[in-house]
């Protein structure tokens, strides 16, 4: 019988929040394999472990002192996790509402092929049930990540399996085996795109990411434009591509990043982010973070089992996604993707 862990992270009210009727529906989960629940509060104070003891007492609490991020909150339960000997380790979004069978369905995909190593569950958006929060998540040649089909009507007509380039870290499973050979989340991301990183490393080993369609979780996502989210994300993206990119590779895409950087900084200038944009650049600019960067490469490019021949297939020239659309994301897309298709001809060559 598989023993599955269930990891959910809070942060300050978050708990107080969602986690009712999260905690619910995992407990209605028809699964017949054994479960373990694991709750990291972050940034933990009296009030918040109180109650989460009080409303999820079947789990295991990991306090943390400071708001450790995404990354490592979750880091602290999978290797807790591992060390009880899990089959599968299972991250949700305490902000989601998990249908009956999900859990068992996302273990009955991942044993369809030894080489799945991540399985997203279908997100479908809350209180919007018929319309998709991600169907597994897109990469762009720069770095960038989004979701595929938000906000469309799924075809209920669609349940095929499919290979994403990285899984949304809001509802995925991965196999102890995935973990232990591509390793956990990077904590340098702190937040936002580590599932990128992670799904990119386990493409390199080898191994598939692929979403289920008949696991579905419903999501109480709220987009947010804070500048400090630019920060995170913009800093994160270029760590991806610095890490995960063979070499050859990253000097193709050197011109298009050029110019991206070009219109990023002309854009940071029109909306009021320009500063988040210099700390970018500061980051990158310090021995510390250029020791970390050479260290990591080397730590992933030794995961390397396929070339980026096989992994780019799964990449994308353009970004489609509605949150952020508009008339200059719809000028360039078409120059980035023709520019993608010339280079990905030289690369599959």
């Amino acid at each position: 019988m598989p023993k599955t862990a269930i990891i959910l992270i809070n942060y300050k009210d978050y708990a107080s929040r969602y986690l009712k009727d999260c905690i619910e529906s995992l407990r209605e989960q028809k699964y017949d394999g054994e479960s373990r629940f694991f709750v990291v509060d972050n940034e933990t104070s009296t009030e918040s472990f109180a109650y989460l003891k009080t409303h999820a007492p079947e789990a295991e609490i990991i306090r943390n002192e400071h708001n450790d991020g995404f990354a490592k909150g979750n880091n602290d339960a999978m290797k807790r996790a591992l060390r009880a000997d899990c089959d599968y380790i299972i991250l949700f979004n305490m902000d989601v509402v998990v249908e009956q069978n999900c859990v068992a369905e996302l273990v009955r995909v991942a044993k369809t092929d030894r080489k799945i190593g991540a399985v997203q569950a279908r997100l479908m958006l809350w209180p919007e049930k018929e319309k998709i929060n991600s169907l597994g998540n897109a990469t762009h040649f720069l770095g960038f990540g989004y979701s595929l089909g938000y906000r469309q009507k799924f075809d209920e007509k669609n349940l095929q399996i499919t290979d994403i380039a990285y899984p949304s870290g809001a509802a995925v499973l991965f196999t102890k085996e995935a973990l232990q050979k591509a390793g956990l989340f990077d904590e340098e991301f702190w937040m936002y795109n580590e599932d990128q990183d992670i799904g990119w490393r386990l493409w390199l080993c080898g191994l598939r990411c692929v979403m289920a369609p008949e696991a579905v979780v419903w999501h109480k996502y709220e987009f947010s434009k804070s500048i400090q989210k630019y920060y995170w994300m913009d800093r994160n993206r270029v760590i991806a591509i610095l890490k995960n990119y063979h070499w050859l590779t990253l000097l193709l895409i050197l011109p298009a990043f050029a110019v991206m950087e070009i219109g990023l900084i002309l854009l940071s200038l029109k909306t009021g982010w320009f500063g988040e944009k210099t700390r970018v650049w500061r980051y990158f600019l310090t021995p510390r973070t250029w020791a970390y960067i050479l260290k990591a490469r080397r730590q992933t490019q030794r995961l390397r089992a396929v070339p980026d021949t096989e992994i780019v297939k799964l990449f994308s020239g353009r970004v489609w996604y509605q949150e952020i659309d508009d008339v200059k994301l719809r000028l360039v897309n078409p120059v980035f993707d023709f520019y993608w298709r010339i280079i990905k001809y030289i690369i599959l060559c």
